[in-house]
C-alpha cells in the first residue's frame, strides 16, 4: 500500500510540473523519498535542515521551476521565520508534504510536543493546511497542487501513520 500511495504522489507532483523536490530524512516519508529519486522529470536536491530546503525551493522557483518540499512536522518551528519573511513574502506557491508525528499511537514520546503545535502554528501563519488520514485522501493532493499554484501560497499537507498504515 505504502509504495502505491508513494507512486500516485509522485505523479501527482509530476502531472502538476513540480520539477524540483527538496528532502529531509523521514522514515514515513522514505517511500516517496525513494520514488522522487527514481524519477527522471524531477530534480531532487536533499537538504540538512527545513529551513535551508525552503531557501532552495524559493531559488528553484525564482529560476522558473514548481518547487515542493516534503519534511517532518517536527522541523515546523526551525521554518517559521523562513515561510514568513521568504516564501509567503515573495508568494512563492510551495506544497509542503509534512509527516505528522506525535498524534495517538506515537511511539516516540518527544515528538507528542512538537504535534500540539503544528496546526496552531500553520493557522498561525495563515497556511492552508490538509490532513490526510486515510489512503483514500490521496485523491486530493491533484487539486491541492492546483489550488496551490493559483493562489501563490505555500500549503502544509499533514500525512499521518494512519494514512501510510503505520501503526
Amino acid at each position: 500500500m505504502t509504495s502505491t500511495l508513494s507512486n500516485r504522489i509522485v505523479d501527482d507532483l509530476v502531472r502538476n510540473d513540480i520539477g524540483f523536490v527538496t528532502t529531509v530524512p523521514c522514515k514515513q516519508l522514505a517511500g516517496v523519498i525513494d520514488a522522487i529519486e527514481r524519477h527522471d522529470g524531477i530534480l531532487h536536491v536533499p537538504s540538512n535542515k527545513e529551513d535551508e530546503g525552503m531557501g532552495l525551493c524559493a531559488g528553484a522557483y525564482m529560476g522558473g521551476k514548481r518547487p515542493c518540499i516534503i519534511m517532518q512536522n517536527t522541523a515546523i518551528g526551525v521554518t517559521v521565520n523562513t515561510l514568513a519573511t521568504l516564501i509567503q513574502y515573495y508568494q512563492i506557491p510551495l506544497p509542503m508534504l509534512i509527516s505528522y508525528r506525535g498524534e495517538v499511537g506515537e511511539k516516540v514520546a518527544c515528538q507528542v510536543e512538537m504535534a500540539v503545535h503544528t496546526k496552531a502554528l500553520l493557522n498561525q501563519l495563515m497556511i492552508p493546511t490538509f490532513h490526510f488520514h486515510r489512503a483514500e485522501d490521496v485523491a486530493e493532493l491533484d487539486g491541492i497542487l492546483k489550488y496551490t499554484q493559483m493562489c501563490k501560497k505555500p500549503t502544509a499537507i499533514l500525512t499521518d501513520a494512519s494514512f501510510w498504515g503505520v501503526s
